[in-house]
């Protein structure tokens, strides 16, 4: 009887019907890519509404004191040109008369500029600017006040006017989102 060292054998070779398994495997795995490649490829968000992700505002126009509205994601945004007056009075506000206690500092990033969701965190509704016993914004659907930081003083909403990402591009010019 003749026993072969472990040693002294040779791995097994390849054969063609190998080769051949392992090139359908491949072709199998590149067609079921290519069949759903546009399946999850036609998820992604089209060109309209990429454009909505972000939006660029020119501060320029905005004289001292003003508030201007514009539109992003389908919600009206509150730019606001404060006043010194306005910034001192956001900043002097004690954080313990405040039922959502937020520093002003926190919500501008530069304290002459203001820039808030303007919608009513109560029911949705949206509030009407420089109105209201704060001269910030005041809801007129069930009575909730703002300050001029956008934080709520009194009323049914829960929660301050919220505060969108946004930077500085230049002195003069933002962007949303």
């Amino acid at each position: 009887m003749s026993t072969k060292n472990v040693t002294e054998t040779t791995p097994a070779e390849p054969n063609r019907r190998d080769i051949l398994y392992i090139a359908t495997g491949a072709a199998a795995t590149v067609a079921a890519g290519g069949m759903v490649w546009p399946l999850i490829s036609q998820m992604n968000p089209d060109a309209s509404a990429l454009a909505l992700a972000s939006t660029e505002v020119d501060l320029a126009p905005i004289p001292l004191g003003q508030i201007v509205t514009v539109k992003w994601r389908g919600k009206p945004v509150f730019i606001r040109h404060r006043t010194a007056d306005e910034i001192k009075a956001a900043q002097d506000t004690p954080l313990t008369e405040l039922p959502d206690p937020e520093a002003d500092s926190k919500r501008a990033q530069k304290p002459e500029w203001l820039v808030v969701i303007g919608v009513c965190t109560h029911l949705g509704c949206i509030p009407t600017g420089k109105s209201g016993e704060f001269d910030g914004w005041f809801c007129p659907c069930h009575g909730s006040t703002y300050d001029v930081s956008g934080r709520i003083r009194s009323g049914p909403a829960p929660t301050n006017l919220e505060v969108p990402k946004y930077a500085f591009l230049s002195d003069k010019k933002i962007k949303i989102g």
